[in-house]
Formats: structure tokens, C-alpha cells, sequence
């Protein structure tokens, strides 16, 4: 066995294991419980009813509010690290078999998920140690230090019209129900099966529309050298608002999300893991 093959043999052997598959697990139910705040918080920006952070951030920060708050916090950070660690392993050893483009597709997904869930999880230790972590004001700060420069204001739209893409790329995944492929759809009840999916269809399409719009905001900063309007989801969530039919549309998404909430906590029992 060659060197390369040890490494890929031990990574494997890692990701399948079962500590790590029940943390994971957990992980999900913690991403659940995120979607479900952050679809609270936004409905109540549709209403007119909250100045808090309309993105993943303003719902941790409203976990850590409540009784024991931060010992959920830090047990949701658990779980996202060891999301984290498993689609590391995803990215690095990808499927068995040979290596298409699907195959090469699905690692590329799996990075940019350890990315999202460690960024997730790096946020909810930031809650606990009472840093104020805010994805919106991050984000506003270091648009507004890309683009001090004009190739700084060039990577902002670029950043910008990449954040769209992954939004009407999520909202096709959703739509094409490619999610299910993830899945263990044969050990679900036959009763529950069509409303998972269902969930996750509209779930991923809300996603995808919020990050689309949140998307066009950044592009519209680097135009306009406007760095309030490339604080992400926030922006994208709280400009909706600002619009009579933006509200009935703020409303839908976060009906969608609240769906993605609690798909994420039937991912928990059926994900491939």
C-alpha cells in the first residue's frame, strides 16, 4: 500500500467513525434549531418588530440570551465541528468509484460545507465568549476595507456575483431535489417521506433566494462603494422589508427557512453519514 493510499485508508476509516456520526447528528439538530431562530427573527423583520441581526448570527446570539443559553450554544458548536470535520473528510476522499464530475462536484459542496459549519461554529464560541459576533458587521467591515482600492471594489462585485450563483445554485438544488440523494429515503416512514422532501425543496428554494439577493446587494456595494449593503443575508432580509411586496416575499422566505429548520432535524435520523 503507497503512502497516499495509507493516508486515504486512515481518513476513510475516521470518517466512518461512529463517535464522529453521532456528533454530526447532533450537529444537526443544532443547524436546525439555527434555521428555525433565524426564520423567527426574519418573520419579525417582515413585521417591522426587530432591530437584531436577520442572519444566522442574530440567532445564535438570541440562543445565548436564554436560560442556559451558552451551555446550548456550546453544545451546538460541538456538533458543528464535528459537521465541519466529516465533510472535511467528504472533500478529501470523496466517493468511492471513479472520480467524475459529480463525484468532483460533491467534494467541492463538501468544502464549501466544512467552511459554512466551522465559520457557524467559530460564530457560537465567539456568542459565548460575549464578542458580539455579528456576520453583517464582519462582512460591512471587511467589504468596506476591499474597497478602499478600485481592484479591492472589482473583488467585492466578483465576491458578489459568486454569492448569487451559490444562491440560484441552491435554489436548483432544491427545486431538482438533488438533496435527496443524501438521504436514506428507503428507511423513512412511507407516510413522512414526500413532506421531508417537500421541506427540503422549499427550504433550499428560500435559501437560495435569500442568498441571491444578498448577492445583488454586494454587487450593488462594490458599484456604488456602499459597504452597508454587502452585510449578507442581513442587508439582503432587512432591504426586503423596506418593500410593500418585499414583505410578503421576507414572509415566504422565512416560511422556507423554518421549512430548512426542520428538515435539518430529520437530516439528523436519515443523512448519509
Amino acid at each position: 500500500m503507497t503512502a497516499a493510499s495509507n493516508v486515504k485508508h486512515t481518513a476513510s476509516r475516521a470518517a466512518e467513525s461512529k463517535p464522529l456520526e453521532l456528533l454530526a447528528r447532533g450537529g444537526f439538530i443544532g443547524y436546525g434549531i439555527i434555521h428555525l431562530l433565524f426564520a423567527w427573527i426574519a418573520l419579525q423583520v417582515a413585521m417591522g418588530g426587530s432591530g437584531q441581526d436577520s442572519d444566522q448570527s442574530g440567532a445564535l446570539q438570541t440562543i445565548a440570551q436564554q436560560p442556559f443559553g451558552k451551555t446550548l450554544l456550546i453544545i451546538i458548536a460541538v456538533g458543528l465541528i464535528a459537521m465541519a470535520i466529516w465533510q472535511a473528510f467528504e472533500a478529501a476522499i470523496g466517493e468511492s468509484g471513479p472520480q467524475d464530475r459529480r463525484a468532483m462536484a460533491e467534494r467541492i459542496l463538501s468544502g464549501a460545507r466544512t467552511v459554512l459549519y466551522g465559520y457557524l461554529a467559530w460564530n457560537a464560541i465567539k456568542v459565548v465568549q460575549d464578542a458580539g459576533s455579528s456576520m453583517g458587521d464582519s462582512n460591512a467591515s471587511s467589504a468596506s476595507g476591499l474597497m478602499s482600492s478600485e481592484g479591492g471594489r472589482w473583488l467585492v462585485g466578483l465576491i458578489g456575483l459568486v454569492v448569487l450563483g451559490v444562491g440560484i445554485g441552491m435554489a436548483i438544488y432544491g427545486y431538482k431535489k438533488k438533496f435527496t440523494r443524501h438521504l436514506n429515503t428507503q428507511q423513512m416512514p412511507a407516510g413522512s417521506r414526500q413532506t421531508i422532501i417537500r421541506l427540503g425543496m422549499a427550504g433550499y428554494t428560500a435559501k437560495g433566494v435569500a442568498y441571491a439577493i444578498a448577492g445583488l446587494l454586494v454587487v450593488t456595494a462594490a458599484v456604488k462603494y456602499d459597504p452597508d449593503k454587502a452585510r449578507g443575508l442581513d442587508a439582503a432580509l432587512k432591504t426586503l422589508a423596506g418593500y410593500s411586496w418585499g414583505v410578503w416575499l421576507l414572509g415566504l422566505i422565512a416560511a422556507g427557512i423554518a421549512a430548512f429548520g426542520v428538515y435539518c432535524l430529520a437530516q439528523a435520523k436519515y443523512r448519509k453519514i
